[in-house]
């Protein structure tokens, strides 16, 4: 498992990893993304700020980095960072495959991926990524299994991560969607020849959506490694945008916003790894302050009660629209 090398890691912030969904293309759903990115988007630019904070994320102790083929250019932009950054070999790299990129490029593009959960898919994604990334990727995983996902009862499919798995590349899955607890226990049943295929697990958790905890609980105690997406919402629990007990126990605390909230997430014992979605240096830096930040059981019972029902938050996410 190549999440083993974070167990020995020492840092504050080895817990927190650093997702490349917000930079690896011009248009994403993150509030306030006009002011984070400006009006100049193009490839060159978002590769430079991915490096920029891959050098920033890696020189304070973060170890995991996460891309997908529908994350536009993120996996180019990280491989060549790895290439010129020959020097790290104590990181873990993670991927996704089932959805694909079709925006070219544009903020404003009618479509920005398609979702499919093929063998063929696969086999075509994979090579794409082998391409890229070779024998640097650790984690490959399916992008947003839900309970009718074709990806959970495909056994062609099954039988071709097994094999990607025999040969060193661990298999994950993450989860989207109001059901997600009911597709993490439904892909934990997934075995191949007796054995689990499924290693780890990304699922969206954050003080407004708390549904999948238990399964996520459950996935941690059969040997996965949980991975946690969306710790702030989309934006939502960040800066201007943050709900006024999440402002208030930020200031309190001296931490900002996005740091309260990767804090909520990173108390529990079942997250081994929370992402990150920082698009500026001064962001990523303001979240791996949640390392340190130390919440009261009176802050912890203000941030539960912000909670939202799962069809509620789903449909409220679905409405966030691209720029």
């Amino acid at each position: 498992m190549p999440f083993a090398r974070l167990a020995t890691a020492t840092t504050p912030t080895c817990h927190i990893g650093l997702g490349l969904a917000a930079v690896g293309r011009p248009g994403y759903i993150n509030l306030g993304r006009d002011n984070d990115l400006g009006e100049d988007r193009s490839a060159e630019t978002l590769r430079a700020r991915s490096h920029e904070l891959l050098d920033a994320a890696y020189a304070q102790g973060v170890r995991y980095f996460d891309a997908a083929r529908s994350y536009g250019r993120a996996e180019e932009f990280l491989a060549g960072w790895l290439t010129a950054r020959p020097d790290v070999d104590d990181v873990v790299i993670g991927s996704k495959w089932g959805y694909t990129y079709t925006a070219d490029w544009r903020s404003d593009a009618e479509t920005h991926e398609v979702k499919d959960h093929s063998v063929q898919t696969y086999e075509r994604q994979r090579a794409e990524t082998a391409e890229l990334l070779g024998d640097r990727l650790d984690l490959y995983q399916i992008h947003s299994v839900t309970p009718d996902s074709p990806a959970l009862t495909d056994k062609e499919l099954h039988a071709k991560l097994a094999e990607a798995a025999e040969r060193g590349t661990t298999i994950g899955f993450s989860t989207s969607g109001p059901a997600q607890a009911e597709a993490i226990r439904a892909a934990l049943s997934v075995t191949v020849d007796g054995e689990p295929l499924f290693r780890t697990v990304q699922s969206t958790y954050n003080a407004l959506e708390t549904s999948a905890a238990p399964a996520l609980a459950e996935a941690h105690d059969a040997g996965l490694t949980v991975i946690v997406k969306e710790g702030m919402a989309n934006g939502r629990l960040a800066g201007p945008h943050a709900p006024e007990p999440v402002r208030a126990i930020a200031e309190q605390s001296g931490m900002g916003a996005d740091a309260v909230a990767l804090a909520f997430v990173l108390r529990w014992p079942w997250a081994g790894v929370v992402l990150s979605g920082a698009a500026t240096t001064l962001q990523l830096a303001s979240n791996l302050h949640a390392a340190v930040v130390d919440l009261d059981d009176d802050q912890l019972a203000r941030l539960a009660a912000l909670v939202e029902e799962p069809a509620a938050y789903w449909g409220r996410r679905g409405q966030l629209p691209w720029h």
